[in-house]
């Protein structure tokens, strides 16, 4: 049964909204961080990310930089960028995101501390400990979750129904506070639940639900149950979007390696044939991207190869199984010596949404050779989560992401 309640919201005020909603926070790098904040100067990125407008030398750990942190909130709520609902009054809210053909709506709320360390929330990835700190303090700083954390769920009839009934734009039902379509093109659409019964059976609806998935935001996740022990009160609840599974859309994350561990371009080669069937694509492909499981499209000197695996290598285990720890068993470790993706410097790992440019562009800049990666599916991660496993670092992509900066719950 899980625990989905309503809660305050301190939100930006509707004119403002656009420009102030932003990405994750971990999209982006330093650098990339500010190049976006000088182009949207009202970004909620300057908050989520604030080490992007400090000087390099500042450390992205330093404390000034949280303290930083705390006074750009403070300034926004002085301002009345941010406001908080006029009754101060919990609730739910809807959230829709549109990409194209692609439409997904999620429920708005805050999930229990409790049903994260009993498991009812699972997990699918391990956290650092450095990262995990990093957003312990940032919480801690503002005294809020500023970042929804991204749940998944099997599809919920009951859910369904009620989410339906909310957006149908009756003005005693919920009210629309935000309809904006983003910088990159995805439409942004926030309702909030105003019908007392309506709210009722969300949160009545959810206790049907066994187990909630985290698909993004494992960090903040982490960082916010540790407070949320330490605290209790409004922090035994932290921020979440919660959407069904078959709405979400889960991308490839796929890696490049800067250099070829020493070997020359010739004796690599070999050495992949030797483990995977191997075949050079020609330039007139339409798309190296892999279309089905256990293919992997490799690209190195200017040029894509086809890497298959082979079925009777796959181990009979939900983590070892999947493709992304075979690409790292049986070549990024004993060919290219990259024994821990998580800490080693000579390898990155790019989120589809990027797309295959991005891999050519890291690999011929450096010398190195990338891989793409067929998407892992819902049912592989629910696979890995319902058996208490971690799949590796940089497995799955999410796309559309919820913006930060819409929805902001004090503790």
């Amino acid at each position: 049964m899980a625990d989905v309640i309503p809660f305050i919201n301190y939100r930006p005020a509707p004119e403002a909204a656009a420009e102030y909603a932003a990405l994750p926070y971990d999209v982006f790098s330093r650098a990339e961080a500010a190049t976006e904040i000088a182009a949207h100067p009202l970004s909620f990125l300057r908050i989520d990310s604030t080490t992007a407008i400090m000087p390099a030398e500042i450390n992205e750990y330093d404390p000034c930089v949280y303290a930083r942190t705390k006074e750009l909130l403070a300034a926004d709520e002085h301002n009345g960028v941010l406001m908080l609902e006029p009754d101060r009054k919990p609730h739910y809210y809807l959230y829709r995101l549109v990409k194209g053909q692609h439409v997904q709506t999620g429920v708005v709320g805050c999930v229990s501390v409790d049903d994260y360390n009993n498991n009812i929330i699972k997990r699918h990835e391990n956290t650092r400990t450095q990262k995990r700190q990093d957003r312990i303090e940032h919480i801690t700083a503002l005294n809020a979750h500023t970042g929804p954390v991204l749940i998944a769920y099997r599809a919920h009839e009951d859910i369904d129904e009620v989410v339906a009934a909310a957006t149908t734009m009756s003005a005693t039902t919920s009210t629309m506070l935000y309809d904006f379509v983003a910088p990159d093109g995805i439409r942004h659409s926030v309702w909030r639940i105003d019908d007392d019964t309506i709210a009722a059976n969300i949160q009545q609806a959810f206790t049907g639900v066994s187990a909630l998935y985290i698909a993004d935001g494992h960090h903040r996740a982490a960082a916010a149950a540790l407070l949320g022990e330490q605290r209790g009160g409004e922090a035994s609840h932290f921020l979440a979007v919660l959407f069904p599974a078959d709405q979400l859309k889960i991308l490839d994350y796929n890696r490049v390696v800067f250099d070829l561990n020493g070997h020359t371009l010739d004796e690599f080669l070999r050495l992949v044939g030797k483990t995977f069937e191997l075949s050079k694509q020609p330039d007139t492909c339409a798309s190296h991207r892999p279309d089905q499981r256990g293919i992997i499209s490799m690209y190195v000197d200017k040029t894509w190869y086809r890497l298959a695996i082979p079925e009777y290598m796959r181990p009979n285990d939900p983590v070892m199984g999947l493709d992304v720890s075979l690409l790292q068993n049986l070549l990024l470790d004993p060919l290219l010596g990259i024994d821990d993706p998580r800490s080693s410097r000579r390898i990155t790992h790019v989120g589809g949404a990027r797309g295959l440019d991005e891999l050519e562009r890291k690999a011929d800049a450096s010398g190195g050779v990338a891989f793409a990666l067929y998407p892992c599916s819902f049912e592989e991660l629910f696979t890995v989560a319902d058996a208490g496993e971690l799949m590796p670092p940089k497995s799955t992509w999410f796309e559309p992401k919820p913006r930060s900066g819409l929805f902001i719950h004090k503790i």
